[in-house]
């Protein structure tokens, strides 16, 4: 478990104060997690600690509160999904980070869709958590789903200002019916925290209304697709065909009943297991004949890299342009048989880069 994190805010494009939050060190993992946490107080909540220690454990972890909830702005605030997306791009650029990986859960995961779609450079690998192509209150949505949705709205809208017994905990039974006493009663008391229940119900009508359906076929990084086997938020078969959708996509069913996994669980373990190979894993680590064909410039590269730079911190750090830094780049992903920069990273630190102190400029006169 990181020790500390930084609680940072930008304005999304309405206006809209985003709280975000970063700890860890690593290659950056941008998390959008389920709509009940709170940047502040899910270090303490045996639900989410074990979630942070995971995702921060090798990576500099990127994620925040939506809006209306958290540590973001909460009065006076407009729930579209068109303003979700906008919160989620803003994080984005104000975290500073060029390319990364991405966890996206639930609802959230429609959220990121738009982004991951139209900046394919960017996004290198995605894992989806327990979502569905459509929220179960779309147009095209079976009349049972709709009125079964409708039905859960109004026992949450009940139970969210008071802990009265069935309405109150209901949200919590949901999703995580095998959490213990402690966890039960951490989740209902974050649920609280979080937000009200105006907020609450705004916010989860705006996620549970999307349709990403038709943008999961253009989806072109690595994806990775976890869902419980017994959820009793979202049907296993929802996570099977968003899997089926995304070109290329791996599915892992999970063995539980919790729709949040739970740290105490044994397939937490699994889950685990598969994220971190999924983020790590490329055919080549290890093999360090692959760093022997590097070029000195090359090698530069790599160092700054696996330190977590950008292409305009490394061509300021080198002096040379953003454009033989890309070209650099992608000579080098090549070159270690790395399909995206995340890998690339991860076989450079696994070799040894990334722990020295970072290589000075080169004379201005080298040809590149």
């Amino acid at each position: 478990m990181p020790q500390t994190q930084q609680i940072r805010f930008c304005t999304s494009r309405d206006g809209t104060r985003i709280a975000y939050g970063i700890c860890g060190s690593g290659p950056p993992l941008v998390w959008v997690a389920h709509f009940v946490h709170h940047l502040d107080f899910d270090w303490d909540s045996p639900v989410w600690r074990p979630w942070i220690a995971a995702l921060a454990k090798r990576h500099t972890l990127v994620r925040f509160d939506f809006r209306g909830t958290g540590l973001s702005d909460r009065t006076d605030v407009e729930f579209t999904f068109a303003k979700l997306v906008e919160d989620f791009e803003a994080v984005v650029s104000a975290s500073g980070v060029s390319s990364f990986s991405l966890l996206a859960m639930s609802g959230g995961a429609r959220v990121v869709l738009p982004f991951v779609v139209q900046n394919p450079d960017r996004v290198d690998q995605l894992v989806l958590y327990g979502t569905s192509a459509a929220g179960p209150l779309t147009a095209k949505a079976p009349l049972e789903q709709v009125e079964n949705m409708q039905v859960q709205l109004k026992a949450f809208e009940m139970g969210w200002p008071q802990d009265v017994p069935g309405f109150g905990t209901f949200l919590t039974s949901l999703h995580i019916p095998d959490a213990t006493a402690e966890q039960a009663r951490s989740f209902n008391d974050l649920l609280r925290l979080t937000t009200s229940a105006e907020n609450g119900v705004a916010l989860l009508r705006t996620l549970v209304e999307s349709d990403m359906q038709d943008l999961l076929q253009h989806v072109r990084c690595p994806t990775l697709v976890f869902h419980s086997r017994r959820s009793a938020v979202l049907p296993f078969d929802e996570g099977r065909k968003v899997a089926a959708l995304i070109p290329g996509a791996r599915f892992v069913p999970l063995e539980s009943r919790n729709h949040i996994l739970l740290g105490s669980e044994p397939a937490w373990k699994q889950f685990v297991r598969e994220l971190d190979d999924f983020l790590a894993h490329t055919p080549h680590d290890g093999n360090t004949e692959s760093f022997e064909e590097l070029t000195a410039r090359e090698r530069d590269v790599v160092e700054l890299l696996a330190h977590g730079m950008t292409n305009a911190d490394i061509s300021a750090r080198l002096k040379i342009s953003a454009k033989t830094v890309r070209n650099h780049v992608s000579t080098v992903l090549g070159k270690l048989g790395a399909n995206n920069r995340a890998r690339a990273v991860a076989v450079a630190r696994d070799a040894g880069f990334g722990r020295r102190v970072t290589p000075q400029a080169r004379s201005s006169q080298r040809i590149e």
